[in-house]
């Protein structure tokens, strides 16, 4: 049986049932270079069979395999924790002393947990714990010593998901016969059981763990991301890894990914190129540009280089000219046989976060990111010059309608919807694009937005997003510019790619669309679809909700 939700979702403060006062399951945090600390389960579907309302301990049955997984995270020195919505205590169906006489046994069946936590309320009381609202999450973390951006919540339904996101955490989806179709199309990561997600959650782990560390000093190091800006920004927390092993680090890019490759921390020196294999609108094939290029790379005197790709992309074309301008050692991720052309043939399973994706081929490479330094999306600092003072106060939402691919911007009809909606909720908006986008921008403006389009490049727009309170955008580059700057992100997101990989990365996010539109997993650049779907039915009013959701109060306040 499902709990959903009954009434408009009004925030206020959270009242939180936590027991973590005593002795946990006798884990430990993990070291800073792995992607996760903590473990935060869902009870009912999830831990133990969904009884509705239940508040006898004899009723209490674990989910196949739930021991043994658990057991396996405990090894690997993961914190847990249960979250959970009980709405059964509100409308008094049973007892605290019953509810906890029910997570007495659960820890009998399935061993200690390091900390309960427990949304007592029901969904007209407005609370800020009742997932899919994020307190829980946050609450667990601060129990757990950690932060939501280094836990992953497993759960068996939206709500659950929802709430990880909005938080900043990952979440993993365990489908059900109580999980609606929808619910399973807008996650990002899907689980056929919980020992399967269990068993992802640890080899996601360990794929950041370096492999085959060079066996002489790395002098240079190239690393090649020739891609858009977005693909670029989410190679950052890579590239930083690659930099924390080598005195130099040489970037190769596209033209549309050098303003992008400018913010990144630990590049030394950028060598731009257009490859005709990865452009979406490429030329043909110059062999004499070809020639050049294998001699411009030979002169890098590179003793290694790392080549980063999209999961439909293939690296082995570069990889061909690297040998022939003489770089002894590379690696790459391939699913097809290389040959001679790579010395690190590394392979990452589909769905993985394009971040983690990135930074797993940097460890096989023998690179992880430095203790201290968080696997997140950075930017330079003296590379993003300061916001225009005529912008007024920070504390504004940004949204940003455009996107290269028409198939990801938001339809100006509705993004005008939006900022009305916005304006009449007391949010200050700022409307962004390029030089391409103004009449777009200033259309949607006109509903009650300041009109930036135009105004800035990629850096002054990465210091316009600095100080919002969040960013409205599609699935593109100002999306990891907010990720980067850590501001939360309402992210209309059109799944023409899976959200798992190119969603907002460790940020607090709320997605908004139809995730299970036609376009889906189509990579379309142009949108298949007349009308649009995927984002034409976007509500202005989700998008106000959303913010609510994310903490983002009008007037500029957070």
């Amino acid at each position: 049986m499902r709990q959903d939700q009954e009434d408009p979702y009004q925030r206020r403060s959270a009242q939180v049932y936590a027991a973590a006062d005593r002795a946990g399951s006798g884990s430990v945090a993990s070291p800073r270079h792995v992607l996760y600390d903590a473990v935060l389960l869902d009870r009912d579907g999830t831990l133990i069979e969904d009884v509705p309302y239940n508040g006898d301990p004899e009723k209490v049955r674990p989910v196949p395999g739930a021991r043994a997984a658990l057991d396996r995270l405990r090894a690997a020195g993961l914190r847990l924790a249960v979250v959970t919505n009980q709405s059964g205590l509100a409308r008094g169906y049973f007892t605290g002393e019953q509810m906890r006489a029910v997570h007495a046994r659960v820890e009998e069946l399935l061993g200690r947990f390091d900390a309960w936590l427990v949304c007592p309320h029901d969904d007209a009381d407005g609370c800020d714990c009742r997932k899919p609202a994020p307190g829980l999450v946050y609450a667990a973390a601060r129990e757990l010593g950690t932060t939501p951006s280094r836990c992953v919540l497993v759960g068996d339904i939206g709500r659950d998901v929802g709430a990880a996101m909005a938080a900043g955490a990952a979440g993993v989806l365990v489908p059900t016969p109580v999980t609606r179709p929808e619910e399973v199309a807008a996650a990002g990561w899907v689980a056929t059981d919980l020992p399967a997600a269990v068993a992802e959650i640890l080899r996601r782990q360990q794929a950041v763990q370096p492999s085959n560390p060079p066996t002489e000093p790395v002098r240079t190091a190239l690393v090649v991301r020739s891609d858009s800006a977005g693909d670029v920004l989410v190679t950052g927390p890579a590239i930083r890894a690659v930099a924390a092993g080598a005195e130099r680090v040489v970037l190769l890019c596209g033209p549309r990914g050098r303003a992008a490759a400018k913010l990144l921390p630990g590049v030394d020196e950028i060598i731009e190129h257009p490859l005709p294999w990865i452009d979406p609108a490429p030329g043909p094939v110059d062999p004499d540009a070809m020639r050049s290029l294998s001699a411009r790379l030979g002169a890098v005197g590179a003793d290694q280089a790392v080549v980063f790709t999209s999961f439909h992309q293939s690296a082995l074309p570069l990889a061909l000219l690297l040998r022939m301008a003489g770089i002894d050692r590379i690696a790459a991720i391939s699913d097809d046989y290389p040959g001679a052309l790579l010395d690190i043939r590394h392979r990452v399973p589909v769905g993985v976060p394009e971040p983690e994706r990135a930074l797993s081929l940097a460890a096989a490479a023998g690179h992880r990111l430095p203790d201290g330094d968080e696997p997140v999306l950075r930017l330079r600092r003296d590379a993003v010059p300061s916001r225009p003072a005529d912008l007024g106060d920070p504390g504004y939402v940004v949204l940003h309608p455009g996107s290269a691919a028409s198939s990801r911007a938001c339809p100006p009809e509705v993004a005008t919807r939006i900022v009305g909606a916005l304006a009449d909720a007391g949010h200050r908006v700022l409307v962004t694009g390029g030089p391409d986008e103004r009449a777009v921008t200033a259309r949607v403006a006109a509903a009650g937005g300041t009109d930036l389009g135009g105004r800035t490049d990629l850096a002054g727009l990465a210091a316009i997003v600095a100080d919002a309170s969040a960013v409205v955008v599609g699935n593109t580059g100002p999306a990891h510019l907010a990720a980067a700057a850590g501001v939360p992100v309402v992210s209309l997101f059109a799944p023409t790619v899976p959200f798992g990989q190119w969603g907002p990365y460790r940020v607090p996010t709320v997605r908004l669309g139809d995730a299970a539109a036609p376009c889906r997993d189509t990579r379309a650049a142009s949108c298949p679809v007349p009308g649009h779907p995927c984002l034409s039915g976007v509500d202005p009013g989700d998008v106000v909700d959303a913010l609510r959701t994310l903490a983002v109060s009008g007037g500029g306040g957070r």
